[in-house]
């Protein structure tokens, strides 16, 4: 017996050389009277397992059997699948969910119609609702299959409802958010907005290592505020949005791009998004997914789903990144448990993240680059083939993505938005009473009470000579101190 031989979806990739990603758990043969789903890989008992010179259908037919649907290897391995033996198994089992589903996916992945019969049966899901997060129901009644993929046959991204992303989404996060927001005086929801616009553009640029100047954090604070208008994802006006992301006019665009781009890291390429004879198709199926208002996507799902399929498609050739993080706010925008133009600091978080970040990125971008060659021209220019097939953009596993969207989107609330909040509170009181106490401009009175409340009630010493170049006495700053430290004393006392 050929224990260890890989069969199902692991088998086609090998077998056909679908460039299909490698399978996170592939499934093998082993010495084993069930089932055994490991981290690592399923293992499976010889007698349940194709034999060793099954034909590529039998391997097909047990991964939609045995493993979780994984759409890009499937539809891979469907385009390299001759019609006639599926047919002709069909003809004979028209009932077999797993024909049927087979059948429905050979003619997305072929883009043609199988002269076969007509299904029987009743219409089943194709992705387990137990084991995705799925979308709403869109029912193939020739092959009874419900497509229940979180976009269409055409681009659908897959999410595993891991634990971590179950607890996230019961956890209500919008929620949480409209019942801060609501606790909290109408006058200070509009400077934790204000605040929000700047620490988000800051967290964003932080993130492409770079310092916003007053220009960029206007433009991006304007562009965040359009977050929350109902206007749909086109080419045009992403555009336009794309515009206010970067500064350079020459840089501006007016329609996707018509050559390639790649991300480097240093001297060596790290990214290659689709070539831009494939990039107008994955772009067509993401703003289909993004322009949807059924409500069956959680706001927060839509905002990851969306925003990372952005970067991956990279449609511009500068400025992705930024408005990438943009589209995850004006996916969340939609629900109405973020009023009054509010914005959750989502990049803030990401920024503190920025390993967990690459690692999200890198779940799809790190198989993708592998089906690319890249040549060094100069130190500008490369030059990128493609050795893979378009289908790997349009199906794609985001789990990882989703699961980091959300840890961040509960971070920035739980983390960021509430020690704002607080950090107004704390800036309030202090600035009544040093005011009362201390005759000073009202822009340094601003800058002292903001030094003190962040350093609980104490300056540095360059923060005192600072002021003491301002012709403020010793005395003084130690009185500013004083009043500070008791202010934040009597607050840490009341919520003890």
């Amino acid at each position: 017996m050929a224990y260890h031989r890989k069969v199902g979806y692991a088998h086609l990739r090998d077998k056909l050389d679908t460039g299909a990603f490698e399978p996170e758990r592939p499934a093998k043969v082993y010495p084993v009277q069930k089932f055994v789903p490991l981290a690592e890989c399923l293992q499976v008992p010889e007698q349940s397992a194709p034999a060793a010179d099954a034909s590529p259908l039998e391997h097909l037919l047990f991964a939609l059997k045995h493993e979780d649907l994984d759409l890009q290897a499937a539809i891979l391995a469907l385009k390299k699948i001759d019609a006639a033996p599926l047919v002709a198994q069909f003809a004979a089992a028209p009932s077999s969910r797993f024909l049927q589903q087979a059948c429905f996916l050979w003619e997305v992945a072929n883009r043609q119609q199988l002269d076969a019969p007509l299904a029987k049966g009743p219409t089943l899901p194709l992705f387990d609702p137990a084991t995705f997060l799925t979308g709403p129901s869109q029912k193939f009644t020739r092959w009874r299959v419900d497509f229940n993929g979180l976009g269409s046959p055409q681009y659908s991204p897959s999410v595993r409802l891991t634990p971590e992303i179950k607890a996230l989404l019961n956890a209500d996060i919008l929620g949480q958010a409209r019942e801060f927001i609501q606790s909290i005086d109408p006058e200070m929801v509009q400077r934790a907005v204000r605040w929000a616009y700047l620490s988000e553009t800051e967290g964003s640029y932080a993130i492409e290592r770079e310092a916003p100047t007053g220009n960029r954090t206007e433009a991006f604070a304007r562009l965040l505020a359009r977050a929350h208008e109902e206007e749909q994802l086109t080419e045009d006006y992403l555009a336009v949005l794309q515009n206010l992301t970067v500064q350079s006019a020459i840089d501006h665009a007016v329609q996707y791009r018509h050559r390639q781009n790649w991300l480097r890291r240093d001297s060596s390429v790290t990214y290659v998004p689709p070539a831009p004879e494939h990039l107008i198709p994955v772009m067509e199926g993401l703003l289909a997914l993004a322009n949807r208002k059924d409500g069956h996507i959680p706001p927060l799902v839509l905002g990851s789903l969306v925003s990372f399929g952005f970067v991956f498609a990279h449609p511009f050739m500068d400025g992705n990144g930024r408005l990438s993080r943009f589209l995850f706010h004006k996916m969340a925008c939609r629900d109405a448990n973020l009023p009054n133009g509010l914005v959750l600091p989502i990049s803030t978080a990401m920024a503190r993240h920025e390993d967990r970040y690459l690692q999200a990125l890198c779940s799809f971008s790190a198989p993708a680059r592998e089906l690319w060659t890249v040549a060094k021209v100069s130190d500008l220019e490369y030059e990128c083939s493609f050795d893979g097939s378009p289908e790997i953009y349009h199906y794609w596993d985001a789990t990882q993505c989703v699961q980091f969207g959300l840890e961040m989107a509960k971070e920035a609330l739980q983390h960021d938005l509430h020690t704002e909040v607080q950090f107004l509170g704390q800036f309030d009181r202090v600035y009544k009473h040093v005011n009362k106490a201390i005759d000073m401009n009202n822009n340094l009175m601003n800058t002292l009470v903001q030094l003190l409340v962040k350093n609980q009630g104490r300056l540095s010493n360059n923060k005192r000579k600072m002021f003491s170049a301002k012709g403020y006495p010793e005395a003084v700053l130690d009185e500013a101190e004083r009043i500070a430290q008791a202010t934040l004393q009597q607050e840490d006392e009341y919520r003890d």
